[in-house]
């Protein structure tokens, strides 16, 4: 049917508005993603830029090769060595278990340890491969790339890893290495990035720990193109990384060997000083362990055993251990009773046995007493009646303060793990820690070394070089970085006058070479090589009145825990003294029967540069001296030669 015009005129204005609307909501829908186009292309180019960047380049870190450690003559204490591993990717293995159970077959894979790695594997991200098992055989890490088709997502690899040549004899001089803890960021405020490196490894003790910047090195840079899910394509460029710096230790491996295996058996410290220039020759700890034990992961049962042995092989007693000093601390007592006017090397002091202090008897280690001595032959024997008299008249803070002048009481700073300060106690220390008043009984203990005052061996190293040097020593125990040496200035004069020294050292000359001294049995008959030095017994149990007068028990009659601690402190050679030691026994009995031939021991050694030569013993202990060196396991010490080339054998 023909449409009037009318109806056309209606149509065709509808079809116009139909079209305007259309037409207007298209160009909205153009502003609108105009306008969205601009935003990203202009507005949030550079944003969009980078991020596209970020997605197409990525840094990633090179561990760097740890600095390496050697003693003062160019043994190596700690190394790195090759190590041999083996590593998955969990995208291109498959089945995971079947994978590892045929890799099983071919490398020794503890079930505890498959089991963390397991849970490694299915916790990271697929494409980031995961140490399976590490410190290889060469035969083993051939074998597996020999099976490579049947072990999808395997690789044999290979890095460093730490090493100690000489194990146990190093472990509380050097300490070990480990995986970064969690904890460690936290702990130290240590922000550098290669800690997040998987299997990274940070100094966990002593001078790994302590000189951990130094030795650490610094990162490199590999520059990789990798795709969305962050996968390698290939390496850009890259910044090599910088090794760690290498440093010489002052302490002298032979010497080190020696003492370590001198102490075996016990529950000791030790430490030796050159007392000239306060380097330290030997810091030994027994019984000690295998620092190679922690580069690896370890096992529950091997660290508990390590945990709770009583002689406790984890602490490092020659640092770390505070032992009431005994009777090695009246040195300290005649020192500052000479110098405070108290008495002279010629008045003498009655001994009975006992001194008597209002209702309470101060007992001597002799019984029945000494009789009249004067100050060096009270030194010689060990006179504890002596030194009573003597602290009360010059009181405990002249005695505190002359003990923190030769070196008890302070921490003295080294690179090594928690060295102790120990306490030299005063009248103000008592009312802030114990809340009471001090007593002249507290006096009298301290002038014994007993009561209060407590000294680590290290620091009664240092006392007995001042003593002997007439110097401030300080210990020292890194004698180069990067072949760099660490100089120390020239220790200044003790402010001691010399004649009081002098007396002191005749005394402890007395100690070791009459017949009355305490450490006659432990004599040196050579006397080029002579020994000053004084014994110590300090008791860890209170021997009651009735104990007292039916008979002290022995210590041999006690249980282990309960016996003294047997100490020695000493120099050599007497008439130009070179070292300097202190020999700690835990529960050992008497400082005279038990330390003091330690001591003598370690100080022949340490002059000779051997062990040392029969000769040098009074004759009748030759034979029981020959036994004990035959039975020591001492380890062949591998010393550069002069010339650089190969090695020789000591």
């Amino acid at each position: 049917m023909k449409r009037s015009p009318k109806e056309q005129e209606e149509s065709a204005r509808q079809i116009t508005r139909r079209g305007l609307i259309v037409g207007g909501a298209m160009g909205v829908t153009a502003a609108v993603l105009g306008g969205r186009m601009h935003y990203l292309q202009v507005d949030r180019a550079s944003d969009f830029r980078l991020l596209a960047e970020d997605n197409r380049i990525s840094d990633r870190l090179i561990p760097p090769a740890r600095g390496l450690i050697f003693d003062r003559s160019g043994v190596l204490l700690a190394g790195n060595e090759q190590n041999y591993r083996i590593t998955m990717v969990r995208e291109n293995a498959g089945d995971v278990d079947e994978v590892l159970d045929r890799l099983r077959q071919l490398v020794r894979l503890d079930v505890s340890r498959l089991s963390r790695v397991r849970d490694e594997i299915m916790s990271s991200p697929s494409f980031v491969p995961v140490t399976i098992a590490d410190r290889l055989s060469w035969e083993e890490l051939a074998s597996v790339a020999v099976n490579a088709p049947a072990l999808p997502g395997v690789t044999p690899d290979f890095g460093l890893s730490r090493v100690y040549p000489l194990g146990p004899d190093f472990a509380h001089v050097v300490g070990y290495v480990r995986d970064v803890p969690e904890t460690y960021l936290e702990r130290t405020g240590d922000t550098d990035p290669v800690l997040r490196i998987p299997d990274f490894q940070v100094g966990l003790l002593n001078i790994e720990e302590g000189l951990e910047p130094a030795l650490r090195g610094r990162a490199g840079i590999r520059r990789v193109e990798v795709n969305a899910a962050g996968r390698i394509m290939r390496e850009l460029n890259r910044v090599e990384p910088a090794k760690g710096a290498d440093l010489q230790l002052t302490i002298d491996a032979g010497l080190q060997n020696y003492t370590e295996a001198r102490l075996a058996g016990e529950s000791a410290g030790a430490v030796i000083l050159d007392c000239q220039s306060g380097e330290i020759l030997a810091l030994a700890s027994a019984p000690t362990f295998d620092p190679n034990i922690f580069v690896r992961p370890l096992s529950s049962s091997t660290y508990g055993a390590l945990l709770n042995d009583p002689y406790r092989p984890l602490a490092n007693k020659a640092t770390q251990g505070l032992y009431p000093p005994g009777s090695t601390y009246k040195m300290v007592v005649a020192l500052a009773a000479l110098e405070g006017g108290h008495i002279d090397t010629e008045e003498t002091v009655h001994c009975g046995g006992y001194t008597e202090l209002g209702n309470r008897r101060f007992h001597c280690w002799r019984r029945g007493g000494h009789g009249r001595l004067a100050l060096l032959d009270a030194i010689a024997q060990s006179c504890d009646v002596f030194f009573y008299e003597l602290a009360q008249r010059v009181g405990i803070e002249a005695i505190s303060a002359m003990a923190r002048r030769l070196g008890c009481g302070v921490a003295h700073e080294l690179p090594l793990s928690a060295v102790a300060a120990g306490l030299a106690p005063t009248m103000d220390w008592k009312r802030a820690n114990r809340g009471e008043d001090w007593l002249v009984g507290d006096t009298l203990n301290a002038s014994i070394g007993q009561g209060y005052v407590l000294t680590s061996p290290l620091q009664l190293a240092v006392m007995t070089s001042r003593i002997a040097s007439g110097r401030e020593i300080s210990p020292s125990i890194v004698k180069s970085v990067d072949g760099v040496d660490q100089v120390n200035a020239e220790p200044p004069a003790l402010d001691i006058p010399p004649d009081f020294l002098d007396a002191v050292r005749t005394g402890m000359y007395r100690v070791s070479n009459t017949n009355r001294g305490t450490a006659y049995g432990s004599r040196v008959v050579e006397a080029s090589y002579a020994i000053a030095g004084k014994t110590g017994t300090s008791q860890v149990r209170n021997i009651t009145a009735a104990e007292r007068a039916a008979g002290v028990t022995s210590n041999e009659d006690l249980p282990w825990e309960r016996r003294d601690h047997a100490l020695f402190v000493g120099f050599a050679p007497y008439d130009a003294p070179r070292y300097a030691c202190s020999v700690v026994v835990e529960h050992g009995g008497g400082g005279a029967a038990v330390a003091a031939p330690i001591a003598r021991d370690l100080l022949l050694r340490a002059q000779a540069g051997e062990v040392p030569p029969l000769e040098l013993y009074p004759e009748g202990q030759r034979r029981r001296v020959q036994e004990m060196h035959d039975n020591m396991t001492l380890m062949p010490i591998h010393r550069p030669l002069p010339d650089g080339g190969g090695s020789s054998q000591a």
